[in-house]
């Protein structure tokens, strides 16, 4: 066989990442998956127009696609220029944005966010303390302008009441995201935010009801799913989930007892997907060798299982063909390539993203002028 009977040949292989997908109502027509990413170009916490070419330049017929972390209320915030999804004028400059990814025929989900200690008092109303269920600091330091590092301050340690009210503010923000047009949302149950605080035994370090067992440092996750699937329906709600990261100080003794209760129950609440970062990721940027595995959890989930962490075209083509996830997020790729699943298709060279804009507050560069494959041959 020669070399053009061969390519021949390799071109009638599907390539599993462009496989298409039913993820419950939704259809999909491949498996590459917008990861929420946030760029710190949403001014006064309002999303901007020019997010309308950015997040619609990655829209295809039929493609996934997650929001950047979306504040849930005013005590939510933990960087500058990060979206908001509480107040009628958030939900009303989303829905532009929305509409510009339905009519290129996406589904868009809206990630629901809240900081938690990962804050500062600049970012609080009225200068107040960040809240989280402990009151112990991030030790790590923290780029609030981009440049400086400072100490993160010491948080304030909710009250049961206080946990309920935020419970409630998730619940009001899923309304609100709906109202806006997404199609559903996903929960930021990761890196170290306030979820995973309660969740992680080396953060929370209450003796109530909401810390202590794995039961109790839970319950305040599963509330605000329950909550936000009461409100919206469990077939529009994702969860995503970092088990075995250390993000922000938030790590845990038992990562894998861990991830494996957590998805147990949400199969109780049955909620459309899971989300989860792979365990070699470490920080945001970097990675490492890891004897863990997703596999346990992907076994055990119902639902869809996406997977995120430094996945190439070859790394999520290989996890979607061998069942260890449906579909498969990726960050730093799409950003560069707003035309990704086609570069994929066509194995075609990727644009090398540039670290140094991803958060500026330019509404251009690094952001919308990533180019696109020229096919006009």
């Amino acid at each position: 066989m020669d070399e053009e009977e061969t390519m021949k040949e390799m071109e009638k292989v599907p390539i599993p990442l462009l496989t298409p997908y039913k993820m419950g109502r939704f259809s999909l027509s491949h498996r590459i998956v917008l990861a929420p990413l946030s760029r710190l170009r949403s001014y006064n916490f309002v999303a901007q127009p020019h997010a309308v070419l950015y997040y619609s330049q990655r829209t295809t017929p039929g493609g996934f696609l997650i929001g950047e972390a979306s504040g849930i209320s005013e005590t939510a915030q933990g960087h500058p220029n990060t979206p908001g999804i509480w107040t009628g004028e958030q939900v009303e400059a989303w829905k532009p944005i929305v509409k510009a990814v339905h009519d290129k025929g996406g589904i868009f989900f809206c990630q629901l966010w809240h900081a938690g200690r990962a804050s500062d008092n600049c970012f609080q109303p009225n200068g107040q303390a960040p809240i989280s269920c402990t009151d112990k600091p991030i030790q790590s330091k923290v780029h609030i302008d981009g440049s400086t590092p400072a100490d993160f301050p010491p948080p304030r340690r909710l009250t049961i009441d206080e946990i309920k009210q935020v419970v409630d503010d998730f619940r009001i923000a899923a309304k609100n995201a709906m109202e806006a047009g997404f199609d559903g949302v996903e929960i930021h149950g990761a890196n170290g935010y306030l979820i995973d605080q309660f969740l992680k035994d080396q953060v929370n370090d209450r003796t109530d009801e909401y810390g202590g067992s794995m039961e109790n440092r839970c319950r305040f996750p599963l509330e605000v799913v329950r909550a936000i699937a009461d409100e919206i329906g469990s077939n529009r709600v994702g969860l995503r989930l970092s088990p075995f990261a250390d993000y922000n100080d938030a790590g845990d003794s038992n990562p894998e007892a861990l991830g494996l209760y957590i998805v147990e129950s949400l199969n109780r609440i049955g909620i459309l997907y899971c989300h989860v970062i792979e365990p070699r990721m470490i920080t945001q940027f970097d990675s490492r060798e890891t004897k863990h595995s997703l596999l346990p959890m992907r076994k055990a989930f119902n639902g869809t299982f996406i997977v995120a962490g430094g996945y190439n075209r070859e790394g999520g083509n290989e996890v979607v063909d061998s069942g260890g996830a449906d579909l498969v997020a990726f960050g730093r790729l799409f950003l560069a390539n707003p035309d990704l699943p086609k570069r994929f298709e066509l194995h075609a060279v990727l644009n090398k993203y540039d670290r140094s804009t991803f958060y500026t507050s330019d509404p251009v560069v690094g952001y919308t002028d990533y180019p696109f494959l020229d096919t006009s041959d």
